[in-house]
């Protein structure tokens, strides 16, 4: 009995260190972990409730970062990390001191989502208490209970990350409500990101390649903004949307499996005259708790699809909300799948070699 009980105990011990060594080591993608520290570089310790994975395992935060590897193709050649309404962070409260009542979409703050190699942005810019702000509202005006921030702290984040890393090229994307004369130019300069903002006049009217990435950072053109307020280009120099991209339907229109259509302000899919393909995966209203499953296996499914509705085109942005959360490799796993077929024909990036072969 007691030689048992000793064996008992000693077999306990055992497990009980060799599961303490588990969860204290770097764990890999889809290994079981306690909490993030346990996980490996680029991962996240998470469950996915909504595809009824109970076991915390660790999970995709980070995409590959294309430039590691390839550097001179054209920008319309690259795929980017998106957040829809970037600024929109759960449980913030909002700087006039107000409880937020808005609908939320992120996790974290802008600096952790660029650590984390997002490099699109989608930000609602609204005037407010006499300057731009940031909220998420309705009708075209701001409130207390919509407004987040002004928009000048999450632009001086980014332009803080541009100069510190000056290989990097990030884009803003703005669904713009500012009236204010010069409104946006003011904020953009204030912030300091003038210097680094890529010119309407070398953009391609036509559907033709942009200038190369490593032209880019050469220049110094690093910071890419479109407006969906069409009289900027001409008043501010800043470039009309709808000019550049096409972009499929937003909200629950566009998590439809097996289909891909325009929004409304969209030239169709198909037009090859905008260079650059954005596609959106995320329901009319955001859920923390879905957010897992909507950003992985449907994700890639959507990609796919809005290729072929693309005329064959991989997206350039891929946006999300939550883009933390999902089951397994998640948003960051999309971008390295579509990095990987737009820049040496692999699916997935990972395979991808300098010289563009894949292997």
């Amino acid at each position: 009995m007691f030689q048992r009980l000793l064996l008992f105990l000693l077999t306990l011990l055992l497990i009980q260190s060799s599961f303490h060594f588990e969860i204290s080591s770097a764990l890999k993608e889809g290994q079981t972990c306690i909490v993030n520290k346990n996980c490996d570089t680029g991962l996240h310790c998470e469950t996915c409730l909504a595809n009824s994975n109970l076991r915390p395992r660790c999970s995709r935060t980070q995409p590959i970062n294309p430039i590691s590897k390839v550097k001179g193709l054209p920008f319309n050649k690259y795929s980017w990390l998106t957040t829809h309404n970037s600024f929109a962070r759960l449980g913030e409260v909002s700087r006039t001191g107000s409880v937020v009542l808005a609908p939320t979409n992120q996790q974290d703050s802008i600096t952790s989502q660029l650590n984390n190699g997002v490099r699109g942005f989608m930000l609602d810019m609204y005037d407010f208490e006499n300057d731009v702000w940031l909220c998420h509202s309705f009708g075209g005006t701001c409130y207390n209970v919509t407004a987040f921030r002004p928009a000048i702290d999450v632009l001086r984040e980014i332009q803080v990350f541009l100069e510190n890393n000056n290989e990097e090229v990030v884009t803003i994307i703005i669904e713009d409500y500012v009236k204010s004369p010069k409104g946006l130019t003011k904020v953009f300069n204030a912030a300091g990101l003038q210097k680094f903002m890529f010119p309407v006049t070398r953009m391609p009217n036509n559907g033709g390649d942009w200038p190369t990435l490593d032209d880019m950072v050469r220049q110094n053109q690093r910071l890419l903004v479109f407006t969906s307020d069409r009289g900027k280009e001409a008043s501010e120099g800043i470039a009309y949307q709808w000019k550049y991209t096409v972009e499929n339907q937003y909200g629950n229109g566009g998590l439809k499996a097996g289909v891909c259509p325009n929004r409304d302000e969209s030239a169709p899919m198909s037009d090859k005259s905008k260079s650059l393909v954005v596609v959106n995966h995320f329901p009319d209203a955001p859920d923390l708790v879905i957010a897992c499953k909507q950003n992985s296996a449907s994700l890639l499914e959507s990609i796919k699809t809005c290729y072929q509705a693309a005329g064959q085109r991989w997206p350039n942005y891929i946006a999300v909300d939550f883009y933390k959360r999902s089951d397994g490799g998640g948003a960051p796993q999309a971008v390295d799948v579509t990095n990987g077929n737009l820049i040496c024909g692999c699916d997935n990036f990972a395979a991808c070699k300098a010289d563009r072969s894949c292997g």
